[in-house]
């Protein structure tokens, strides 16, 4: 069946291969186990019918089996009794259920191998997708890995180049800048000072001399006593 042999001709190498050429490998596994999944139903379905069928001739089988035995001592019976014509037709009947019985048999006989052999490849198939769905988890885990890094070193890419070294350099000269301009202001300011400002400022007592003058005469006093 096809569905078997689709599932059978799947290998690791396949999966690498398509997520090679696939955009989102996390994505592409998804779908593919779904589809595995899908043929998985299909061949149940197909196993199902099969062993319907194995079922149907065994039953059958069993059937004439029963007929086969029942007329056998049927006609022992008969004989006992001493009616040897009834005993010839129960002999004769045996004779058709056991024509009927070789010929059930060897269906039955390959309808069980075929469901057995389809039982078997089912089996397969569910063994290699259990397989494949661990190995979901571990290309999936590796595929988030991967576009970690990859977010990490295009963060990192411009991360300390020499634009940013530069434009370092840049505000680094610009603050100097901005410093000397500020003494040059303030060196300014001190030489444009009016004379009005001098004189003002002769005029201001901060108290240090007064304290001062105080300490003086307080030490004269002590020195005359």
């Amino acid at each position: 069946m096809g569905i078997f042999k689709r599932l059978r001709d799947l290998t690791m190498a396949s999966i690498n291969d398509l997520l090679d050429k696939a955009e989102d490998p996390v994505k592409m596994l998804n779908q593919f186990l779904l589809d595995m999944e899908e043929d998985i139903q299909e061949a149940e379905v197909a196993v199902a019918k099969q062993i319907a069928v194995e079922k149907k001739f065994q039953q059958q089988v069993e059937e004439a089996q029963d007929m086969v035995n029942r007329r056998t001592e049927q006609a022992m019976k008969a004989l006992e009794q001493n009616n040897e014509e009834l005993a010839r037709r129960a002999l004769q009947d045996k004779k058709e259920h056991q024509q009927r019985y070789d010929e059930m048999k060897q269906q039955y006989d390959i309808a069980k191998t075929n469901a057995d052999q389809l039982r078997k490849q089912l089996q397969e198939m569910k063994d290699e997708f259990h397989k494949m769905k661990l190995k979901k988890e571990t290309l999936v885990a590796r595929a988030e890995a991967a576009k970690a890094q990859k977010q990490i070193n295009q963060a990192m890419s411009g991360f300390g180049t020499d634009n940013a070294a530069k434009g370092f350099d840049r505000m680094s000269q610009k603050v100097l800048q901005m410093e000397a301009e500020a003494e040059a202001s303030k060196e300014l300011r001190s030489s444009s000072r009016t004379l009005d400002d001098e004189l003002e400022q002769l005029g201001k007592n901060d108290g240090v001399d007064d304290e001062l003058a105080a300490m003086k005469a307080k030490l004269a006093e002590k020195k005359q006593s």
